[in-house]
């Protein structure tokens, strides 16, 4: 990881700790939510929400954070698929590789 990439990341966690704290939440489920998240933009993504939608459950946090990871999971499943498409679309109209 770049020394960039790491910046990126630890901007991203401490925005969302920041967050969680002025919400009255535990650092704990910050650090586990960020985890969870994986990349600093869906981490930014939840910490907009927090902001913006101030929910007061730690529910409400966590069905949020779920619904995000489950549209990242989607969007990476989406785009594996396309590209095994494109693979396969590929060999069709090229051919096998067997053929002499």
């Amino acid at each position: 990881m770049t020394t960039d990439h790491r910046m990126v990341w630890t901007r991203a966690r401490n925005d969302l700790l920041s967050a969680m704290e002025r919400l009255g939440f535990p650092e704990e489920l910050g650090i586990e939510i960020a985890k969870t998240l994986g990349s600093p933009k869906a981490i930014d993504r939840m910490t907009a929400y927090l902001y913006n939608a101030q929910p007061d459950s730690v529910e409400i946090v966590v069905d949020e954070m779920l619904a995000i990871r489950s549209e990242i999971d989607a969007w990476r499943e989406k785009k594996a698929s396309e590209e095994a498409s494109a693979k396969y679309y590929t060999m069709m109209r090229n051919g096998f590789g067997d053929e002499e």
